[in-house]
């Protein structure tokens, strides 16, 4: 039979640890999860890609419904009016805002904001629906697209003009219950990286330069990434009751007294698979947890003319066995098998099961593993149990493959002069600091663009000074540039 190999299907060219940016390039193309645009920061995200942000859904969907979360949906189009009510809220978003003057050739009466973000068009509502203590909580989230427009070089997944997230909006009647939701909320994102994507995680409050834009505080789970940048994979922002105030969400609490109510918001978006592509790939492209890999085997039968029937046959078979994972057959024709591994070595499949004439004789498959590329041989009788055995390995060695990453790029400092080589050789430091907004001002000029990515939390007052201005600090904080 006739075999071909396709010369457009060419591995990676560069090297992760050579070239990152063009590494991550090739893999998102080649591995099928996106295609360009013709508007700059948009892209198509392709289904191999999306089942992943679907299994990433469905997950965070179960665990926010547990807590008494539902969702619903907002409009697009937010008034500029509304944008305008929340003075700290409309200035942190402004240069990032595009805006919908006319319909047609008639202009609008007023501007319409396509949403970077929701709070102003929901909250405008919640003060419809809050009148006692008895209708709080609201615990809502939703799923939607956001536009954030300003920046020069977008890259796919991780900084895009268009990209799709959820994001939840609370309503509570004490800070107490507010504090407490926004780090239950916290705990939720630390699992989901933590489970599901395989990475571990570093959570904390963010600075009150890099907290969101309104709120009182704002926690994060975040990482680093390859080329050394930190990344921020998630946030859950304790409002206070700073847009209560600007919309007027008032309840009468127990005592007939009126007050003004506490809010949270929280999300993550599909940047968190740039994170989750880029953190576990590698030389050959993509390597994907079993937890949320579109396909966790595949089978590739080895075929010759004289055998083709019977292997068909044994593939098909072990197809069925193995129907309880997500399992896919590659029987096409006109493909080499070494064609196909390279193909699927690209995708991230977790394991390979070849077999061959050979194989079938001796009831037997071999198993390779995506992570590591070990091959064994398994009795077909097994195979389902091993099956299972090997995903979870898998699972795990990428989080402690990733977590052993994380430990080995973040160094403690108390010297500024070593902040500074820390963050030159593309590393995150851990330095104790005052956390004032000029101090930090001051250390991103001074380091060339490294900014405080979060406070960890549950710490000791430091007996140290400021790494960068000298001051008694309050704390250790991490140090580093960041997408």
């Amino acid at each position: 039979m006739k075999k071909q190999e396709k010369k457009e299907e060419k591995g990676i060219t560069v090297t992760k640890s050579s070239d990152f940016s063009e590494w991550y390039t090739q893999v998102i193309q080649k591995a099928e999860l996106m295609e360009y645009t013709k508007i700059s920061g948009c892209m198509v995200i392709r289904p191999y890609a999306y089942e992943i942000w679907e299994k990433a859904q469905a997950f965070f969907d179960r665990e926010i419904k547990k807590i008494g979360v539902k969702n619903a949906s907002f409009p697009l189009f937010i008034p500029e009016s509304l944008l305008n009510k929340e003075k700290e809220h409309v200035e942190g978003f402004n240069p990032e805002v595009a805006w919908v003057t006319h319909t047609g050739d008639s202009k609008l009466s007023e501007r319409l904001a396509i949403r970077p973000t929701s709070e102003t068009i929901i909250y405008d509502t919640y003060k419809k629906w809050v009148r006692s203590y008895n209708d709080l909580p609201i615990l809502i989230n939703q799923w939607c697209n956001i536009v954030r427009w300003e920046f020069k070089h977008p890259v796919p997944f991780l900084r895009t003009r268009e990209f799709l997230w959820q994001e939840g909006h609370t309503v509570h009647a004490t800070k107490k219950e507010m504090d407490k939701f926004a780090m239950k909320i916290l705990k939720i994102y630390s699992k989901l990286f933590e489970e599901l994507y395989a990475t571990p995680v570093l959570k904390g409050r963010k600075s009150d330069k890099e907290k969101f834009a309104g709120a009182d505080y704002t926690l994060s789970v975040e990482s680093v990434f390859p080329d050394g940048k930190a990344i921020q994979g998630a946030t859950s922002h304790g409002l206070g009751q700073n847009f209560s105030k600007s919309f007027g969400i008032k309840f009468t609490d127990e005592k007939e007294k009126k007050q003004f109510a506490w809010q949270t918001s929280w999300g993550f978006s599909t940047r968190s698979l740039g994170m989750l592509f880029g953190i576990h790939g590698d030389n050959k492209g993509l390597v994907l947890p079993p937890k949320v890999a579109p396909i966790q085997v595949v089978i590739v039968p080895i075929i010759f003319d004289k055998t083709k029937g019977k292997v068909l046959k044994k593939a098909n078979e072990l197809k069925k066995t193995l129907g309880s994972f997500a399992v896919e057959l590659d029987d096409r024709d006109g493909y080499t098998p070494g064609w196909k591994f390279n193909q699927w070595e690209m995708k991230g499949v977790p394991l390979r099961v070849e077999v061959g004439p050979k194989d079938v004789e001796k009831k037997q498959v071999v198993i390779v593993r995506r992570d590591s590329g070990k091959k064994e041989v398994v009795k077909e009788k097994d195979i389902k149990k091993k099956v299972k055995k090997l995903l979870g390995e898998i699972q795990d060695n990428l989080f402690n493959k990733a977590k052993k990453f994380l430990e080995e790029n973040i160094v403690k400092t108390d010297d500024f002069e070593a902040l500074k080589s820390i963050v030159k050789a593309k590393k995150m430091a851990f330095s104790p600091w005052c956390g004032e907004v000029e101090c930090e001002d001051w250390l991103k000029d001074k380091t060339g663009g490294a900014k405080s990515v979060n406070i960890p939390f549950n710490q000791k007052k430091p007996k140290k000074k400021c790494v960068q201005c000298g001051k008694d600090a309050n704390y250790y904080a991490y140090f580093a540039k960041s997408y």
